[in-house]
This record gives structure tokens, sequence and C-alpha cells, in this order.
């Protein structure tokens, strides 16, 4: 089952540096203009559930098991757009907001790159 599905349509000219360091940062439209150089900005298409450990993170499909959820990484995603993966292998998040996969490089995201959260 797909939870949530949305597809990129801005890039932030900071959010290469913080890929390159093992995190995307996505923001819905209205993400604040202070942060929007930093976030890889999306048009969500579908929200059906929220994200837990066990799920898939998706993006182009390349897969990710998310291995830890922190506490208000969901409302943000409900209600902003809002997604911190981090790419660093943690079963307990360092922030409230992050959503912590396998450690291993973050993917290339571009224009109309589709990010997915589904269940395994």
């Amino acid at each position: 089952m797909s939870k949530y599905e949305a597809t990129v349509v801005g890039i932030g000219d900071m959010a290469d540096a913080f890929a390159a360091e093992g995190m995307l940062v996505f923001f819905g439209a209205n993400a604040p203009e202070e942060l929007l150089e930093f976030c890889i900005v999306v048009e969500r298409s579908s929200y059906e559930a929220p994200v837990v450990a066990g799920d898939l993170i998706e993006v182009d499909g390349a897969t990710f098991p998310v291995l830890c959820v922190g506490e208000v990484a969901n409302q943000n995603l409900a209600n902003l757009d809002h997604l911190v993966v981090k790419f660093n292998g943690l079963t307990e998040p360092e922030l409230p907001g992050d959503v912590c996969v396998v450690a291993q490089p973050a993917p290339t995201v571009e224009i109309g790159s589709v990010v997915r959260i589904k269940e395994e």
C-alpha cells in the first residue's frame, strides 16, 4: 500500500550539500522562504497513512527501509509535506522530525523525481 506520494517541483541551491552529508530535506511549496535554499520542494499527490519503522521510502524506484521515525515526523509530513530523511542507519532518531533509513549514500533527486512511502 502506498502511504504517501509526491513529485519534486524545486530544488534549493544547498540541497545537494545536505544530500552529500546523507540527508534529504523535503518540504511542500509552503516552505518558509528562509528554508527554500536547503529544501527539495515537493507537490503532494496523496497522503494515506503515517510512516512507521519497517516502511520503505522510494525515490525514483530506489527503496530505502525505514529504521525509525521521530515523534513529530508524521505531523510534519501530514501538515507541511516536510520530511527529513537521514541515511544514517540509526534505530533511534536524533531529532523529533527525523526519519532514519539504512546507512548509504542519499539518492540523486531531480525535478520530476517521485517520492513514495509504502508498506514493505
